[in-house]
């Protein structure tokens, strides 16, 4: 071959590279073009009043696939969703302060563009009076029970509601007055869990009495925050006693307050968190799984960068569809949440071995290692009796990972086995009847929620015989101890979260005073003190009592004792603190709700006139939701 045809050759072969090169980029972008015009997109704006929502959570569903795809509003309310298959979608709008928005059918064509105005409506946190017709009433009759509904609620399942009711509730005896110089000690275990007063309050606004056994007196009083000082020093909490009148009888009343110590956001240990989700059939309700989803998409949103969230799911077996994740990725964690669906049957036991296995795999040293179960806690595939429950807990939680319970729905609720739960897990117990009561337990009390600071915390009192004959605590059936289980370090107790406030109240009757409360046997030969002692009659006759704390630091198992005493100091009704007669006037509430034999004469309206006057600043509305559910039980009662 000579020099001009190779050239020639040369030439041909490389214009036919040329060639092929040009063609296959002319159907690579064709294919591109041709692609994106088959695709479609939605945009839109949320607001509120005409004003921009932030950090709403838009969900698209594809009709078709099923297909999730999630995204929230910038600072302006904008979002959208680009390369969108064609077909028809359903959108949802969920954000914690308004109602939630919905959608269906919305048509994506290829190469255009849906946009979207969707306007938000404000959520009210409960009906106005004036809006429910006393008169209304919803009836759902079975072959065993009659439900009678006196008020219709929109945000309840009462229609659509099954016709038969396995709800359960350990049983509460009531404390009684107790002698003091028989029995000078009174001992319990501190319990922060709020969730009977969220409880209380969804079977209010249905229109019923809450079951007695629903009406935990110091979970109402805890639902709320008091303004108690700020710890000092090395110690996690402060105390706080208050005497007075007890405004119910001419007993006094005897006020203790802890306030834990907050910790700002940014100061929070990392956490190592699994979210144990249940998914069974029993799930699939408004106010169960939809709403469980809705509330874990607030705390994703409020973690960071050093936190970690896996998510493990149980029905009829226990799967993971979520390793740990880092939170800031936060879309695969929502899609996640928002791909989960309700059936089969419930196997929780498999379900708590799995996740606290996830989370001991991924333990941070110096961190929150904790598994979040959120449940109906209707188990019953497996270990579904409490006490295998109780055990399985009991060894976890010699593993340094807490437990943290969010109950869900109405019906087959298991209050019973959700509180056992917590009590033997480390952990606090919560229930969820709406998003704002989610926002309010998973982001304005999180490092409550999420963060303990003392675990194991008891409380004795000690009360001096010489000026108090007899005493009553109110509340706290359940967390009851022995004496002398308060130094008794193996002896597991309640446990405090960063910033929580826990509050318990006494009844006493001071010596002289003695009435229908009062002695009812004779005067002890062998254990009365020796009053001709002068000892006794000065050394301690300014004390009334004597308050004993015991706790131990999350990490340690040797407990630390710090005591306060109350000085027989009484204040008048009108001089006492707007946290005493607040706290006061919930715990009358509670004694209403159960029918107590210590009620006497108290009124619902009594209750309302002491409420309003202790009300104070209530930044976030929960005084005066109270006063309103207080209302709203006056009817229901009447």
């Amino acid at each position: 071959m000579n020099l001009f045809s190779w050239y020639m050759y040369s030439f041909k072969i490389q214009g036919m590279k040329t060639l092929f090169s040009f063609l296959f980029t002319f159907v690579l972008l064709a294919g591109i073009g041709f692609s994106q015009v088959n695709l479609g997109s939605i945009a839109g704006v949320v607001t509120v009043d005409q004003v921009p929502v932030e950090n709403a959570i838009v969900t698209l569903t594809h009709e078709t696939t099923g297909k999730n795809s999630i995204t929230k509003t910038n600072v302006k309310g904008d979002f959208s969703f680009v390369n969108l298959a064609v077909g028809n979608y359903a959108i949802r709008v969920d954000h914690v302060e308004y109602l939630s928005y919905s959608r269906v059918k919305i048509m994506v064509e290829a190469g255009k563009k849906v946009t979207l105005a969707i306007a938000l409506l404000n959520q009210p946190i409960l009906l106005d009076m004036e809006e429910i017709a006393p008169t209304e009433s919803v009836k759902i009759e079975s072959k065993k029970e009659k439900y009678s509904y006196g008020f219709i609620n929109p945000q309840s399942d009462g229609l659509d509601a099954p016709n038969y009711n396995t709800e359960s509730y350990n049983s509460i005896e009531e404390n009684g007055y107790r002698l003091t110089n028989v029995n000078p000690l009174s001992t319990f275990s501190i319990d922060v869990d709020a969730a009977s007063y969220s409880n209380v309050r969804r079977f209010l606004l249905s229109g019923q009495k809450p079951e007695k056994g629903a009406v935990r007196i110091e979970e109402l009083i805890n639902y709320f925050s008091y303004d108690y000082p700020e710890p000092v020093g090395n110690d996690p909490f402060s105390i706080t006693t208050e005497i007075g009148d007890c405004p119910w009888n001419k007993n006094k009343l005897v006020h203790i307050g802890l306030q834990g110590k907050r910790i700002k956001k940014e100061n929070l240990p990392p956490n190592n968190l699994v979210f144990l989700l249940d998914v069974s059939g029993s799930m699939d309700a408004p106010n169960k799984l939809p709403l469980l989803k809705s509330s874990f998409k607030l705390l994703v949103n409020e973690l960071g960068k050093k936190d970690r969230i896996a998510i493990v799911v149980y029905a009829g077996a226990a799967g993971v569809v979520l390793n740990s994740t880092v939170a800031t990725n936060s879309t695969p964690i929502l899609e996640a949440l928002e791909n989960l669906q309700a059936g089969g049957s419930t196997a929780g036991g498999q379900g708590l071995e799995l996740a606290y296995k996830i989370a001991q795999e991924n333990f941070i040293k110096e961190g929150n290692n904790r598994v979040i179960l959120a449940t109906d806690g209707d188990f019953n595939v497996g270990m579904s009796s409490d006490d295998a429950m109780e055990s399985l807990i009991v060894k976890k939680r010699e593993t340094g990972i807490f437990l943290t319970c969010l109950g869900f729905g109405t019906w087959n609720y298991k209050d019973s086995k959700m509180e056992t739960l917590a009590d033997k897990g480390n952990g606090n117990y919560a229930y969820i009847d709406n998003l704002l009561e989610a926002k309010k337990v998973l982001v304005t009390e999180m490092g409550a929620t999420l963060v303990t600071i003392a675990k194991d915390v008891k409380i004795q009192v000690e009360f001096n015989p010489a000026l108090i004959a007899s005493y009553r605590l109110i509340g706290y059936e359940n967390r009851l101890l022995n004496a002398e289980d308060f130094n008794d370090d193996k002896k597991d107790a309640g446990e405090i979260g960063a910033g929580h406030s826990v509050t318990a109240l006494y009844e006493i009757v001071l010596k002289g005073e003695e009435g229908e409360q009062g002695t009812t046997v004779d005067p002890l030969r062998y254990q009365q003190p020796d009053q001709n002692s002068n000892e006794n009659k000065t050394a301690f006759s300014d004390e009334l009592l004597t308050v004993k704390f015991r706790y131990k630091a999350p990490d340690q198992d040797d407990s630390k004792l710090i005591q306060r005493y109350l000085k027989n100091t009484l204040v008048p009704w009108e001089k006492l603190s707007n946290d005493y007669k607040f706290a006061a006037s919930v715990a009358g509430f509670g004694m209403l709700l159960r029918e107590s034999e210590f009620a006497k004469n108290l009124t619902f309206d009594q209750l309302i006139e002491w409420a309003n006057q202790s009300k104070g600043q209530d930044e976030n509305g929960y005084r005066a939701e109270f006063i309103r559910l207080v209302e709203m039980a006056k009817a229901i009662y009447k």
